[in-house]
């Protein structure tokens, strides 16, 4: 039977035409290969625009954040490449930690974990394990915006990506601004300034670290990271195991994420966990829905 190839409506606008024929293509040459869902999606970008429109704050009060966001929308944002990954970490790390409230509630913890102890009323109180646990989870508290989205805590973007959006935002501010000398100049110490500070700020990998260091002086490493596991206390899993494994929260997390479960007792080895104390872990990942793993060649492609 013949089809009918009958126009239904215009033509699209050009610009449009040749997005939508590359994602046509690239879905042709890998049709069975796992894709972004909408989740996904509106997680990452909405992450993304969080990021920029803080970054243009923090470059210049005047810059109109929200327009920014919509000229590139429209016309592709500037360093996707390199933002893309960051974005698809912490929306897929974001994922997991939502998936694991609803599905199993986190356990309070025993006694015997110390570490992991809600905070005594008074902070003199604390030992420094206890502050170290707490100062954790305060920076873990800054990677979410006032209404509890996820987002990218500055102090803890990966410098080179923060110096290149910097730039990127300056660039489109300087356009608007038809390229005017001083505005240049101050958009220039600006970018400097923004980056000296970050250099400066404590974020997740800092506090990750100085957290590790304290288990491993008192031998309580393994018993931590295993109650963490137990309690789903996901957060705590990927600061312990960056901090050991020497990579940025970020890395590790998206390792993680990604990550066949055979995999998981290398990238776990300095944490010195056995086997049945991997189980929920392994469990929680098998069930996150359109997960990507790292041996998927869709992972990389269709991720992001």
């Amino acid at each position: 039977m013949a089809e009918s190839f009958s126009s239904t409506g215009p033509d699209l606008p050009s610009p449009t035409l040749p997005a939508r024929l590359r994602e046509l293509a690239a879905y042709l040459a890998a049709p069975t290969a796992g894709h972004l869902t909408e989740e996904q999606r509106a997680l990452s970008l909405g992450i993304a625009r969080r990021l920029v429109t803080t970054l243009a704050a923090e470059l210049d009060v005047g810059i109109d954040g929200a327009a920014l966001w919509d000229d590139w929308l429209a016309g592709g944002i500037p360093s996707a490449e390199r933002l893309a990954p960051a974005c698809f970490a912490r929306a897929e790390e974001h994922r997991w930690r939502q998936q694991s409230a609803q599905r199993s509630p986190t356990v309070s913890p025993g006694g015997a974990e110390t570490a992991e102890a809600a905070p005594a009323a008074d902070e003199s109180e604390l030992s420094d394990t206890e502050r170290a646990f707490l100062a954790l989870r305060i920076a873990d508290g800054r990677r979410f915006d006032a209404l509890g989205n996820p987002a990218i805590a500055v102090a803890d973007l990966d410098p080179d990506l923060l110096r290149a959006l910097l730039l990127d935002i300056a660039a489109w501010w300087l356009a608007r601004d038809k390229g005017d000398g001083d505005r240049a100049a101050a958009l220039g110490d600006a970018v400097r300034t923004t980056g000296e500070a970050q250099q400066s700020a404590t974020g997740i990998d800092a506090e990750a670290k100085a957290y590790h260091a304290l288990l491993i002086a008192n031998g309580d490493l393994s018993a931590v990271a295993a109650g963490a596991i137990a309690r789903n206390d996901w957060p705590t899993l990927v600061a312990l195991a960056a901090a050991a494994g020497k990579r940025r929260y970020a890395d590790m997390a998206l390792a993680l994420i990604t990550a066949e479960a055979a995999a998981l007792p290398v990238l776990l080895a300095p944490l010195r966990l056995d086997s049945a104390a991997l189980a929920p872990l392994e469990a929680s990942l098998a069930m996150l829905p359109a997960r990507a793993l790292a041996g998927d060649d869709a992972g990389s492609g269709a991720a992001v």
